[in-house]
């Protein structure tokens, strides 16, 4: 059964159109930028590009940009999702390289430097040597030409990706994770951007600067953003906080030989240790540099204490650990 006249012609204009809708892209001159691992939808329907293309015979090619980063090296263009409408007389297939040039975007000004892929599924186009670091490459994706068959022009995503190009923790970085102790804090420190943003905010000094001071209340994985080369980066930097210290909330100094002492694993590691207890009146009962020997309760009654510890090391001081024991005779 054949589709109405109305509907046919219908679709004839829908996709007239699509092809008619010149891409913005279509010159070198206003190349889209592509940033490293981040996709990119495409569409050479309608392109009137006045270089040819550097593959096979075909044209209707968009233009690509994308810099390099500090070091250089391969890079790799991946061409996905091609979408090439179902027409007889039109080809089906794409094809993407790489290009250097100096900026000019005449013909003459470039040169491959990565060999032609061509197909009409998912395909990836791949430097054959190391791009210079800090440059600017382009690439043109045309639509390609089988026979007799008019050139192809479809839909399709683009990525760039590599060493050559990728920039998180190569030029831009969050800075290192970090493991502090619980109610402790960390200085972040990311390098390489022009800006910075960071969230989430709870327990920053500052989310736009390079390097607050984060004091999180429990393990929080912070993130950071920057823009380079018009793009957008972001990293990561994960802050975990540890309780170095489990000091038991109750002891008995009856003298059976049992929990008689307040005890604090994990306090003898630190030797330089300080540690406070206080009454109900905020009269202190114990203090210790270190803690050698234990707080036994002596002379003191059946009652609820307060107690105040910095687990000092060779960094500096801590912040306070802050708690209550109980004495049950």
């Amino acid at each position: 059964m054949h589709a109405p006249r109305s509907a046919t012609l219908f679709l004839l204009a829908l996709f007239a159109n699509q092809l008619l809708a010149q891409p913005a892209n279509d010159d070198c001159a206003h190349a889209a930028n592509l940033c490293a691992q981040q996709t990119l939808a495409g569409n050479n329907g309608g392109a009137a590009n006045s270089i040819p293309a550097f593959c096979q015979p075909g044209g209707n090619s968009v233009w690509y940009h994308f810099t390099t980063n500090s070091l250089g090296g391969a890079v790799s263009v991946a061409i996905s999702g091609i979408q090439c409408p179902n027409v007889p007389t039109m080809s089906n297939g794409l094809s993407a390289v790489i290009l250097s040039g100096d900026g000019s975007c005449t013909p003459a000004s470039f040169s491959t430097v990565s060999p032609c892929g061509t197909d009409s599924v998912d395909f990836t186009t791949t430097t054959t040597g190391v791009l210079a670091p800090a440059t600017t490459y382009w690439i043109m994706v045309s639509g390609a030409t089988f026979g007799a068959l008019s050139t192809a022009e479809c839909p399709f995503n683009i990525t760039v990706s590599g060493p050559g190009v990728d920039v998180v923790n190569v030029d831009f970085d969050a800075g290192p994770d970090q493991r502090i102790p619980e109610g402790g804090s960390a200085q972040l420190n990311a390098t390489g951007g022009t800006t910075y943003l960071w969230s989430p905010t709870s327990g920053l000094s500052g989310d736009a600067v390079a390097d607050p001071i984060a004091r999180p209340g429990g393990t929080t994985i912070y993130t950071v953003t920057t823009t380079i080369n018009g793009c957008n980066y972001t990293d990561q930097v994960t802050v975990e906080v540890v309780k170095l210290i489990t000091p038991v909330n109750t002891f008995t100094p009856n003298g059976d030989g049992i929990n008689d002492t307040w005890e604090i694993p994990g306090l003898r590691d630190y030797p330089q240790a300080e540690v406070e207890v206080y009454d109900r009146w905020g009269q202190r009962v114990f203090h210790s540099i270190g803690y050698k020997e234990p707080f036994d309760g002596a002379g003191l009654p059946t009652a609820t204490y307060y107690w105040y510890i910095r687990v000092n090391d060779l960094k500096g001081s801590s912040d306070p650990y802050t708690g209550y024991v109980t004495i049950v005779r």
